[in-house]
């Protein structure tokens, strides 16, 4: 029997003007997947440590056991394995939970195998078990913390995924308010259409923003962070919301918006002591609506998923 521990980072996905189609990795924080080997031809999760017995044990229904199944179906082997989960980032605090444990353990599968595929072709068997968790097989967490960086979804049919080419250095700051949101939940508040104004405003800041990492123009880049999409009903969910990203951004943050689905918010800075200038005023808007947080500030993990041993 043989035993592999790997590392995915977790993620801020959307971006404000990035909607499904982008996202950037964390450096430290994560979920670590250890996967044996075993005699028999059965994959089982014999154990989650971190969840307080929230998910479930089940294979098809975890996205650790989802996402090794898929891999395995894909690779053609009958190979036994059994998964202990390490949940080390809050459930349901958009902050790329589900998509870390799914991306740690496929890079753990990955190397048990010898199959060794590029990280690249692991990226639809991490959307496969996202949807399980998401109702939605979107990439925008699961393909950062693969493949670390900066990354825009192009398009999902077919599938194109690219690591933009930063030039910019940025700080993020995270801020996790001790609330919960299912990104299924958040999903189904979001309004079946837009209007075409919205779309061309979106569109164009999206274009933008792209210029900004790939010229250190941080001016464009804060004129970018905007949402018309998902924020304005998202941010009902999240007390204090507007107060909290404008004290952010009066402190000097590039912009702020919503981590993924939320609670957690983030922002963006071009130096560590704005970032965490504004972690320290955010968690105190934070307090004022009697909520405790946690402050986390990095820069882009240019990495992504890792084997650890």
């Amino acid at each position: 029997m043989r035993t592999v521990r790997a590392f995915a980072p977790a993620t801020v996905a959307n971006v404000s003007c990035g909607f499904d189609i982008l996202g950037f990795a964390l450096n430290d924080l994560g979920d670590e997947v250890h996967l044996t080997s075993t005699d028999s031809n059965e994959v089982t999760i014999q154990q989650i440590i971190g969840d307080g017995g929230r998910l479930p044990l089940e294979v098809s229904k975890n996205t650790a056991g989802v996402a090794v199944l898929s891999f395995l179906k894909a690779v053609k082997l009958n190979f036994g394995v059994s998964i202990v989960l390490h949940k080390n980032l809050p459930l349901g605090s958009g902050m790329g939970s589900s998509a870390a444990s799914a991306v740690a353990a496929l890079i753990a599968i990955n190397e048990l195998t010898g199959v060794r595929l590029p990280k690249q072709d692991l990226l639809l068997h991490a959307m496969e078990a996202e949807g399980i968790a998401c109702g939605s097989a979107h990439a925008d967490n699961v393909a950062p913390s693969l493949l670390g960086g900066f990354i825009l979804i192009r398009s999902y049919h077919p599938l194109d995924v690219i690591r933009v080419p930063l030039q910019a250095t940025l700080f993020a700051t995270l801020v996790h308010p001790h609330l919960e949101l299912k990104t299924e939940d958040s999903r189904k508040i979001l309004r079946p259409a837009i209007s075409r104004e919205e779309s061309i405003q979106q569109s164009g800041n999206v274009a933008a923003l792209m210029v900004g990492l790939m010229t250190s123009d941080y001016d464009l880049i804060s004129r970018t962070l905007t949402d018309t999409i998902a924020e304005p009903t998202r941010k009902l969910f999240i007390p204090g919301f507007e107060a909290i990203q404008s004290e952010a951004k009066r402190v000097g943050a590039l912009g702020a918006g919503i981590s993924g689905s939320g609670p957690t918010i983030y922002a963006l800075s071009k130096d560590y002591a704005t970032a965490q200038h504004a972690g320290q005023v955010m968690a105190s808007s934070f307090q004022q609506e009697g909520l405790k947080s946690d402050v986390i500030i990095s820069k882009i993990n240019p990495t992504g998923a890792m084997i650890l041993d």
